[in-house]
């Protein structure tokens, strides 16, 4: 039976994770970046203040594409990644909620971000970059106007 190599702790409160790609492992394990960017985009959207991912165009098409029956959902609208052997970086578009704090939704988002990748791929976040491209107005519906006429 293989045994999963356990985590250590050399110093209290810090955690060393082994690498993805071990010298002398049966295998190669790679990570998509599909993977990363689902994982990244649930750990944005976690945080409050945060109203949804990704800029006007991108959440148009993600609300067009969700009603196309088996089109599936777009979890990954807002998020880009790049995904290296060891590494990764992260770029966010953000729209927040009127009268959060940006700077501090983002200081959130990034922390939450980084600890929810690296904890559940094992790679190495080496940047965050978050763009707030919009603040979404209490008054303001996620449902485009109907029109006055039929």
């Amino acid at each position: 039976m293989v045994q999963p190599s356990p985590r250590r702790t050399d110093v209290p409160g810090t955690a060393i994770t082994t690498p993805l790609n071990e010298e002398g492992a049966a295998g190669r394990t790679t990570i998509s970046s599909l993977v990363v960017q689902k994982v990244a985009g649930l750990a944005a959207r976690e945080i409050a203040g945060v109203h949804a991912l990704g800029g006007g165009v991108s959440r148009a098409f993600g609300a067009l594409k969700e009603r196309i029956p088996g089109s599936g959902t777009t979890s990954t609208a807002g998020v880009a990644v790049e995904v290296g052997e060891k590494q990764t970086a992260i770029d966010l578009d953000l729209v927040v909620e009127y009268g959060a704090r940006i700077v501090e939704v983002s200081r959130a988002v990034r922390r939450n971000v980084i600890e929810a990748v690296e904890q559940i791929t094992a790679l190495e976040v080496i940047e965050v970059n978050i763009a707030v491209n919009d603040v979404h107005l209490p008054d303001e519906d996620d449902e485009p106007d109907s029109s006055r006429v039929e």
